[in-house]
């Protein structure tokens, strides 16, 4: 199972340093989990700009230019952040039963290792 999910809250821990250009300390959102390549787009983190050729669509409209866009960075460089204080942390998983509409379920849940509280 996946630690870290679509919209989690990350923080990149690996990398240059802000001075030197780079991403190392920046947190953000998770866009997409590309898992059959280990790898997260993490919104506002490693942009990069590509350059596609100028062309014409049908109707006559220029495309092409200079595009910046997140690319995907290694899901071994960023920690999930906990909500409650703001830092990266660890994650666990541990099973739990609910009881839902007179149904036992057992779940498994996400939780902060370092501090103990339920992600």
């Amino acid at each position: 199972m996946a630690k870290i999910k679509k919209g989690d809250l990350v923080q990149v821990i690996s990398g240059a340093k802000p001075e030197r250009g780079g991403d190392r300390g920046k947190q953000g959102k998770v866009l997409e989990v590309l898992s059959e390549q280990n790898r997260v787009i993490v919104e506002g983190v490693n942009y990069v700009t590509k350059h596609n050729r100028v062309g014409q669509s049908q109707r006559g409209t220029k495309t092409g230019g200079i595009e910046t866009f997140e690319a995907p960075i290694h899901i071994s460089n960023v920690a999930l952040v906990d909500p409650s204080t703001k830092k990266p942390t660890r994650v666990g998983h541990r099973v739990e039963e609910q009881v839902k509409d007179g149904v036992k379920r057992t779940v498994r849940v996400r939780y902060a290792k370092k501090s103990g509280k339920d992600l």
